[in-house]
Parts: structure tokens; C-alpha cells; sequence
């Protein structure tokens, strides 16, 4: 072995290892081989063989090194040729000699700046092949304009470093891997809320009484990837089932990303649901990866979907269409392996009738839908559910062990017919927690009186003598107000009352004209 190629053996294997970001060690590689061989380019992809994909990992030029990492479905054609190209010898293939290698490079390099080549110019690719795990294989290549800019002497350079070259990528690609689960997990820790009406072991609580239908219908689903629509009141316990869907589905180890629709901006919905590329418009520093891409080979829940506008509605029926999508300045489709489940407490038939949802998308969704009851149709669960959450919040308020539950609180409870449903009665629980120092539970004077709401709502009756659903809501959100002493948000307030994001519920009094003004002048409270 000669003087160089010692050198080149042990400078390419210091860059290689100089960096565990893949485009940092790719960039300086290639400025190192430049030294031997005309380079314009070097790329990483990985092909899977069993689903026809490309995971086009990072690139790098003179400039800089870029990571992409998107996951690319291929026709056949573009398939076939890029898995010639994966071979395991180190080979070159000259894009004068090849139009489809042509057409293929054109789309796939150059993705962030100007594509370096086109389909007007000429030029060579050098490419080695090494397997990872069935069935997927790896692919290095380099790249460099012109034609039959490759010789024998640039085969036996690279030659020379292919094992430490191999090993290195390999190393790059599982500590890319794990950079990627670790973002994944990262974002379903920030997601994750407490749930609703179900243990730790996740057994939904009155799945052999007052849920049993529903949990026949969540395991008669559970194992398909159709699109699942689950309706009920506000706080019903509608992200349980969900839950339950995703923990009894063969995606139970993937992840579940958990979205709100009423609580993101409508100018934001695009960038936090399909993610935008690095400088797609001001603020945006780096490239983000949305809600379907970070639910990829997983469940993907989206609440409140009644309260998505009609352009988010379109792009919406196009993502369950083809599982495709363009990132925010993205030229690139992005396609995503994911099951989508939504949930709403909206009349969506209504609401497509009056064209405010549109009827494609509705139908699209209402493949099988799931009816989670009200608190007041299962009363027979809340001396369970009662139990359950006084033992959670004991703990949550470190006032172990728990107050005992018993006979004259269960029949307070269920003499009460709970329009918060199941999130009411978790926060009346932890209230009474707090004012009896969890030494004992009482619910005197926590509880609406029976007949209260419908007493309010006959009092805005129309002249039919039965109120408008505007009306109704009016109506149900002051006596929320009131009850929570006219505080909107934060613990107790009336958005965590109704089971509502706070911003969602801000806006519906603003369509409703209601007033916190209005509510303190009626009530008194302050």
C-alpha cells in the first residue's frame, strides 16, 4: 500500500467519524475525496425492497451538507433502476447512456438549491451499494457533470475505502434512527394529557356496562386501518377510545399524535399538520416535520375536526386519498404510512348540509363511526369512575391514601346529571379533594342543582316555547362562567369545565356575544 492511500484510509475514516450529523460528515468527506477524484456530489439513500420506497436520507456539495430524510414512493421503473444502482460492487453508470438514470437524478439531487444537473446535461455517477437489514439496502453515491468523468483509477480509490466507508455510514444511519425515535417520543411526551375513564393497564372503566357496545365496536375496528369517527358530548371521554383503538391496532407500537383543530390557528394548520421546509417563510430556521409526518407508522388523532376551515378540509381529503403531502415550500411529496381516527362533538351531517364540512370529506370519514354515550346514559359507571379518580388525583396532590368513597357520595354524584360529562367529574373530584385536604369527600355545594341548566335554557326559550342551539350554548357557557366564578382558563375555569381549549372557547363566546362583563353583572362574582 502506497503513502497516498494510507492517507486517504486514514483521512476518510477521520471525517467519517468526525460527526455523527450525517450531512457534517458527508460535506467533509466529500471535500476530502475532491482531493481524488472530480466530485460535485455525494448522497445517502436507503431502499426498501418490500415497500417500493426511497429514504433519501442527506446530500452534501462544495457549499454545504443538507439533511432530507424524506421517504419517497417510487414507480416501478425508478425502482428497478435504483436498485441496479444498490448493487453491492462499486459501479458507473453515465446518465447520457441511461434516460431514466437521468430523470432520476434530476428529481432526486439538488433538492435544496438549484438541481445541479437537469435533464439537458450529462454527467456521471459513481454508486456503491451495502445491505443494512432486510429488506432494505443502502446506497452511497457520487456525483460529478459530465460524461465518462469516471475511470478505473476513481474505481480503485473508492475501492480501497469501502469497508471503513460502509462501516461509517452505517454508524450514521442508526444514530439517525435513534435521533428520529427520540424526536418522535420527545413530541408524544408534550402531547400526552392525562386520560380520561380508563386505568394504567388501559381497561376502559364501564367496558362490561355502560360502554359495552362501544367496546365491541373498538375491537371489531381496532385491527383494520380504515378511518375511525368518534362522536360525543364534550368530555365524554372520546380520546380514550381512541387510545383504545391505537393500543388494540398493529400500530400500537408506533406512535399516537394527539391534534386539536380548534386549538391551532388557522394560519398556522398547514405548517403544524403537514410541517415546512427551512426558510419557507420568515421564522422558519429549520426544517419542521408536522403532526403526520411524526405519526408515521402509527395513529394519528384528530379532535374537534368540525372546527378545521374548509381550505384545511381540502388537503385534509387529499392526505387520506394518497397518504401524500407537501411540506410548506416543499416541491417534494412527502408520502406517510399512518391511520387516522377523528373525533368530534359537532352535528357534521348538519353542518354539511348547511356546507360549512364538505360532503367528499365527511363521507370519506364516516366509514365507521363509534357513539360514546353521555355520563347521564351510564350512571351505573360512576361509582367506578369516581374510585378511579380519587385515587389518581390523591396521588397527583400527594394526599395518600386516598378517602373512601362512599354510599352517600355515590348517590350526591349520581343524582346530578353531569353536562360536563366524565372531565366534570374529574374536576369536581379533585376540588372536593382539595377542600376536604383529602381526609374525606363531600360534595355540598360543588354540584349544579339538578334541573339548573334546563331551567336556564327554558328561561331563553324562543317563541315556540323551546330554544335555538345558539341559544342553548349561550346559555351552557354562563352558567360554566358562573359556576367557575367567570374565570375562562386555568384550573377550575370554565374551559376545563366544558372540556374545551381555552382559545376554542374564547372564540365561540365571541361568536355567541357572550360576555364576561354580561355574567358578572348577572351573578355578582368577581
Amino acid at each position: 500500500m502506497t503513502q497516498d492511500e494510507s492517507r486517504l484510509i486514514r483521512d476518510i475514516t477521520q471525517c467519517l467519524y468526525s460527526s455523527l450529523e450525517i450531512e457534517k460528515s458527508l460535506h467533509e468527506t466529500l471535500l476530502l475525496l475532491k482531493e481524488y477524484l472530480p466530485l460535485d456530489l455525494v448522497h445517502v439513500f436507503v431502499l426498501d425492497t418490500s415497500a417500493q420506497t426511497l429514504r433519501y436520507l442527506a446530500e452534501a456539495t462544495v457549499k454545504r451538507g443538507t439533511l432530507i430524510d424524506e421517504r419517497i414512493q417510487l414507480s416501478w421503473d425508478h425502482f428497478k433502476e435504483i436498485r441496479d444502482q444498490a448493487h453491492g460492487d462499486v459501479r458507473i453508470l453515465e446518465s447520457s447512456e441511461s434516460p431514466m438514470l437521468k430523470s432520476i437524478h434530476a428529481h432526486f439531487l439538488g433538492h435544496v438549491e438549484k438541481p445541479l444537473y437537469s435533464r439537458k446535461n450529462d454527467f456521471s455517477v459513481m454508486t456503491m451499494g451495502f445491505d443494512i437489514v432486510p429488506p432494505l439496502v443502502g446506497g452511497f453515491g457520487m456525483v460529478v457533470g459530465g460524461d465518462h468523468a469516471y475511470g478505473a483509477s476513481h474505481l480503485n480509490w473508492i475501492n480501497l475505502i469501502r469497508r471503513p466507508l460502509i462501516g461509517a455510514v452505517l454508524n450514521l444511519l442508526h444514530h439517525r434512527d435513534l435521533v428520529c425515535e427520540n424526536e418522535r417520543l420527545s413530541s408524544e411526551k408534550k402531547q400526552l394529557e392525562h386520560r380520561l375513564g380508563h386505568d394504567g393497564d388501559g381497561r376502559i372503566i364501564g367496558a362490561d356496562s355502560g360502554l359495552r357496545e362501544v367496546s365491541a365496536m373498538i375491537h371489531q375496528v381496532a385491527t383494520l386501518d380504515s378511518p375511525v369517527l368518534i362522536l360525543g358530548e364534550t368530555g365524554t371521554g372520546k380520546e380514550v377510545v381512541a387510545n383504545a383503538i391505537h393500543r388494540a391496532s398493529g400500530r400500537s407500537k408506533g406512535p399516537m399524535i394527539r391534534v386539536n383543530c380548534g386549538a391551532i390557528a388557522e394560519g398556522l394548520l398547514d405548517s403544524e399538520l403537514f410541517g415546512h421546509e427551512k426558510g419557507a417563510f420568515t421564522g422558519a430556521t429549520r426544517l419542521k416535520r408536522g403532526y403526520f409526518e411524526q405519526a408515521d407508522g402509527g395513529t394519528i388523532f384528530l379532535d374537534e375536526i368540525g372546527e378545521l376551515p374548509p381550505a384545511a378540509q381540502v388537503k385534509l381529503l387529499r392526505v387520506l386519498q394518497t397518504l401524500e403531502f407537501n411540506r410548506v415550500g416543499g416541491s417534494w411529496p412527502v408520502s406517510v404510512d399512518v391511520r387516522v381516527v377523528v373525533a368530534t362533538n359537532r352535528d357534521l351531517f348538519a353542518m354539511v348540509k348547511e356546507k360549512r364540512f364538505r360532503e367528499d370529506l365527511w363521507f370519506r370519514l364516516n366509514v365507521f363511526p363509534i357513539r360514546v354515550p353521555p355520563l347521564r346514559a351510564r350512571m351505573q359507571d360512576i361509582s367506578a369512575l369516581a374510585s378511579y379518580f380519587v385515587g389518581r388525583k390523591s396521588r397527583e396532590l400527594n394526599m395518600e391514601p386516598p378517602p373512601e368513597v362512599t354510599d352517600s357520595a355515590v348517590r350526591q354524584l349520581t343524582a346530578y346529571d353531569w353536562p360536563g360529562n366524565i372531565r366534570e367529574l374529574q374536576n369536581v373530584i379533585e376540588r372536593a379533594l382539595i377542600i376536604g385536604r383529602g381526609r374525606h369527600l363531600s360534595f355540598d355545594n360543588l354540584l349544579w342543582e339538578p334541573g339548573a341548566a334546563s331551567d336556564s335554557a327554558v328561561s331563553g326559550a324562543t317563541a315556540e316555547g323551546f330554544p335555538s342551539m345558539d341559544q342553548a350554548v349561550t346559555d351552557h357557557i354562563r352558567a360554566a362562567l358562573s359556576l367557575a366564578g367567570c374565570k375562562v382558563e386555568g384550573p377550575g375555569g370554565a374551559a376545563e369545565l366544558l372540556g374545551m381549549n381555552p382559545s376554542t372557547l374564547r372564540s365561540r363566546m365571541k361568536k355567541l356575544g357572550v360576555g364576561v362583563k354580561q355574567v358578572i353583572d348577572k351573578t355578582g362574582h368577581r
